[in-house]
């Protein structure tokens, strides 16, 4: 009797490891691969659907369940050397590849990483309209930001006028200073008179950068009276691609792997609430 007890014990054990097997990484890779592709067939034909049996032959494919599914997913927070979103990008990249060989019909789902990059861009300066009359209206386009890894770009729109007095020209400088407080990715520029003109710079950082200093209007040796207008001025930040399609997943906003009915199912009935 008390052998029989061990064997169903032991039974019961493997059983509730089988229900619970964590999916290897590149073979999770895999499976986001055939998702992404399956969502984007039915979009392109606009089919609507919110069956998880939508995902289950593809689960069974490689010889897993939806619980195995939603098992790996959750335990990557337990993984400390492991993420999510490589994962993702190992479907990406599987993506990619075949789009060279199927570019139209898979070019939807080319576009994650700029959707992922679109969506967390911010904007951290912006004025519609700034008019330069006097030397104090200069203070408007001079300013410095601390700077995290990724992707800055400044733009605007100016004119200087036949009223500016500054007969050797204004000039646009701008750089990145590092953390060890030298300078680097320099920039000037003699900006242009009686037209208007677009400016753009973008500067691409990561850990040794500290600042990031602009300084649109600089004067010469004796500084003159301005006139300038500047229009539609705008600092945005984007992070690097990688942070972004993964800070995408874990919102899971536009672009979705698994149908909304999919991760519903993988909350505990106190976690729906």
């Amino acid at each position: 009797m008390k052998r029989y007890l061990l064997y169903v014990f032991f039974g019961l054990l493997l059983g509730g490891c089988a229900r619970h097997t964590i999916i290897p990484d590149d073979e999770l890779a895999l499976i986001f691969h055939d998702a992404f592709l399956t969502n984007a067939y039915l979009n392109t034909k606009n089919v609507r659907t919110d069956s998880l049996r939508l995902y289950e032959p593809i689960f069974a494919h490689y010889g897993y369940t939806t619980d195995d599914v939603h098992y790996t997913i959750g335990n990557f927070s337990k993984r400390k050397s492991a993420r999510l979103g490589d994962v993702v990008e190992r479907a990406i990249d599987l993506l990619e590849a075949e789009g060279k060989i199927y570019n139209r019909e898979v070019a939807i789902l080319d576009t994650i990483d700029n959707v992922a990059r679109r969506t967390f861009t911010q904007t951290l300066f912006s004025d519609s309209l700034i008019r330069v009359s006097a030397l104090r209206d200069t203070s408007r386009l001079s300013f410095t930001v601390d700077v995290e890894p990724g992707e800055y770009d400044f733009s605007l729109r100016y004119e200087i006028d036949s009223l500016d007095r500054n007969p050797r020209g204004l000039k646009a400088q701008l750089w990145l200073e590092r953390r060890d407080s030298t300078r680097t990715n320099s920039y000037s520029m003699t900006l242009r008179r009686n037209r208007e003109e677009r400016f753009t710079r973008s500067f691409t950082t990561d850990s040794t950068h500290r600042r990031l200093h602009i300084h649109f209007l600089t004067f010469g040796e004796k500084a003159q009276r301005p006139s300038v207008t500047v229009r539609d001025l705008k600092l945005t930040f984007t992070p690097p691609t990688r942070t972004a399609v993964e800070r995408l997943y874990e919102k899971q906003l536009d672009i979705r792997i698994f149908a909304d009915e999919f991760f519903r199912s993988a909350l505990s009935p106190q976690d729906s609430l």
